[in-house]
């Protein structure tokens, strides 16, 4: 284990966090607003934590997939609860299990919250909270890559740890291009929707947040209804755009390249866009009774389709009252989620392409027992790793899933609320039905719960392994015997 390499990155990671920050203190000064002194301490603080820990950079620069999970896990921890201490520290959040809740939310881009009015808090908080969706979106770590100048190739093991999805290639030969292409996808997608709703009437403080939040796929609003307020204009564009978010990044990189042709036959995209349609028109038509306005059906369905289906959580009515029909979709496409490599949570829409196509090959093994036939994605085949990292991400998956309604369950809510609480946590979706739909939040729950909610949104977001690892009994015991057997 390199623990030097793990110190270095987190305090990368610290000096990242501190910068970010940074432009909170700005909105505090333009607003002025004195919580704007507490986040420029905090950020000082972690800057110069950060600049000790990396202070001298380790001569052993390898990361392997173990260092790289551990560092990514440890880093997530680290920055939720730096991230936190402006809420706590500035009494917004009086309370450190829930301003490490709606921070661990920002950052998973979870969008949950426990604040029973938003509107309370200030601009400086409300852009803090935004900021977390954008930075998390990406990732921080891919953000380090980007940015900061770290050598050898086992890098690319940074990145898997922290990227969604079933397998994580680079786009172009170095890994550092890689983040960067990345980045620069992500922030003209973000700058091209703040555009769009400067258009449609929105201020730039209302547009700025939004769309960090729907970039990271997030759903943090800056009001108590949301998006419910907005125009049907702006509605729609954040609409679009959650749905781009959602779509795997590596298709922008082919149209960049100009490789139409591979872009249009992406099938995991054709998919996710496929399920999309099909979910909105089901929901249209499934709700038209409880809609006078045809429009405004639409507008909301489709809508809500996007926002559960990339698992930004952004609302604009609280669909706890739509049909059972319409809930249930809402509540398969929690689990569906976005593409890999895309922003968006869930189990991702490869996986389950993975998962359908393995079940095909096993039935057809039945009828033609000598016929070998390997599963393809986009005309390649699919590693036989791949297929079995996919098997046992689900049963781990339904493992931590059954384990956290059980714990959840011990307080007693409806059937209804258990289910959908951890479903929108563990998926990193935000709202769920009943006690926890768009009308309401995680308040109400115990702090046992919240630790339950925190650990299921870290692990969602970092595809479940990377937390599991830092945990495991085993983990640290050769670095030990070979620190015994070198004195």
């Amino acid at each position: 284990m390199n623990l030097k390499m793990i110190r270095y990155i987190l305090g990368a990671v610290m000096v990242i966090i501190g910068v970010f920050m940074l432009a909170s203190c700005l909105v505090a000064l333009y607003y002025r607003e004195q919580v704007g002194l507490i986040y420029l301490g905090v950020a000082a603080g972690s800057v110069l934590l950060g600049l000790l820990f990396k202070w001298k950079k380790p001569e052993n620069t390898t990361i392997y997939l173990k260092e790289g999970c551990v560092a990514t896990a440890l880093s997530w921890v680290l920055m939720s609860a730096i991230g936190a201490l402006p809420f706590f520290i500035s009494r917004e959040i009086p309370k450190i299990t829930d301003a490490v809740f709606e921070t661990v939310s920002g950052f998973t881009t979870t969008g949950a919250s426990i604040l029973t009015d938003v509107e309370a808090l200030s601009k400086t908080s409300l852009f803090w909270r935004s900021s977390t969706h954008w930075l998390g979106g990406m990732g921080v770590l891919v953000f380090l890559l980007a940015v900061l100048p770290m050598t050898g190739g086992s890098n690319i093991n940074l990145m898997k740890a922290e990227s969604p999805g079933p397998s994580v290639g680079k786009l172009v030969p170095k890994v550092r291009r890689t983040a960067r292409i990345l980045y620069y996808i992500y922030f003209a997608l973000t700058a091209l929707e703040t555009i769009f709703l400067l258009i449609g009437g929105n201020t730039f403080f209302e547009a700025i947040c939004t769309s960090m939040a729907t970039a990271g796929t997030g759903g943090f609003g800056i009001y108590n209804d949301s998006i419910a307020s907005f125009s049907v204009f702006s509605k729609w564009v954040i609409a679009i755009f959650m749905i781009l978010f959602g779509v795997n990044f590596n298709f922008y990189y082919l149209l960049l390249m100009r490789q139409f042709r591979k872009a249009i036959r992406f099938e995991e995209v054709q998919a996710y866009l496929a399920i999309v349609l099909i979910s909105s028109a089901l929901v249209i038509l499934n709700v038209r009774s409880i809609y006078e306005n045809v429009g405004e059906n639409v507008t909301d369905s489709v809508f809500q389709v996007a926002s559960i289906m990339t698992t930004t959580g952004f609302s604009t009515t609280d669909f706890n009252l739509w049909p059972t029909t319409s809930k249930i979709i809402l509540y398969l496409l929690m689990f569906i989620g976005a593409c890999a490599g895309s922003t968006g949570g869930g189990i991702k829409v490869s996986r389950f392409q993975i998962l359908v196509k393995t079940i095909i090959k096993e039935l057809g093994s039945f009828i033609h027992p000598r016929n070998i036939k390997k599963i393809q994605s986009d005309g390649k085949a699919v590693e036989h790793e791949t297929v079995r990292s996919v098997n046992v991400f689900f049963i781990t998956f339904i493992l931590i899933y059954s384990a956290s309604i059980f714990l959840i369950s011990l307080e007693g809510y409806d059937f209804e609320t258990v289910m959908s609480s951890v479903a929108a946590t563990i998926n990193n979706i935000g709202p769920g039905f009943s006690r926890v739909g768009p009308a309401s939040n995680f308040y109400k729950f115990s702090v046992l719960s919240k630790l339950v909610f925190i650990f299921d949104m870290l692990a969602g977001r970092l595809e479940l392994f990377p937390l599991l690892i830092v945990v495991h009994p085993t983990l640290f015991k050769n670095t030990v015997e070979s620190k015994i057997l070198r004195r």
